[in-house]
Formats: C-alpha cells, structure tokens, sequence
C-alpha cells in the first residue's frame, strides 16, 4: 500500500518501510507523527484520489534525523558591467521512517 502525502509545499509518494528527507518538521528525534494530508492511497491497481485529501486516511512516521543539505552554490554575473555576485544555501531537512499507511 502506497499513498501521496503533502508536507513542505511539496509531495511525496510513500510506502511503508521507506525513509524520505522533507523540509524541517519541528518534531524531536524518536517523535513518532501522525501526517493527515493525504492526497491519495493505492494499493495495486486500486487507487483513491481525494478531492483534496483522502477522508479519513493517515500516514504515520517516525523522526530518525534532522540535517541540512549540500551546499546550492548561486553565481549571478552580468557581462561587460563588472557585476558579480556569490552565495550560497543550505536548506534544511527532517528524515522520517514511514511505519504505517493507513487509508
């Protein structure tokens, strides 16, 4: 069984027994969470598309870490005026071990 999930601004397709990276949840190491916006559940052929989310369907998953990315470097240049710019990002991340997906 597999479902989409939205967390972040973004969404993610998950099943159990996977580990994902998502934006920051503010949630401890060990913390187990409980995600309600599903978008869709499936299982084989059989699929359950929510308008927008699936009733009653959940995912739950367990902190194991939080980190930061590699390095996006970011160079602008603008040419023959003597325009440079540099810099850098790292975004935050949680990695979640998805336990249950419950539709």
């Amino acid at each position: 069984m597999y479902a989409v999930i939205k967390t972040g601004g973004k969404q993610y397709k998950v099943a159990a027994g996977e580990k994902i990276k998502v934006e920051q949840i503010t949630a401890d190491v060990g913390q187990e969470i409980v995600i309600d916006q599903v978008l869709a559940v499936g299982s084989g052929a059989e699929l359950r598309v929510g308008a927008p989310l699936v009733d009653g369907a959940t995912v739950t998953a367990t902190v194991l870490s939080h980190g930061r990315h590699d390095k996006v470097r970011i160079f602008k240049m603008r040419r023959r005026k003597h325009y440079q710019k540099r810099q850098g990002h790292r975004q935050n991340y949680t990695e979640l071990q998805i336990s249950a997906v419950l539709g």
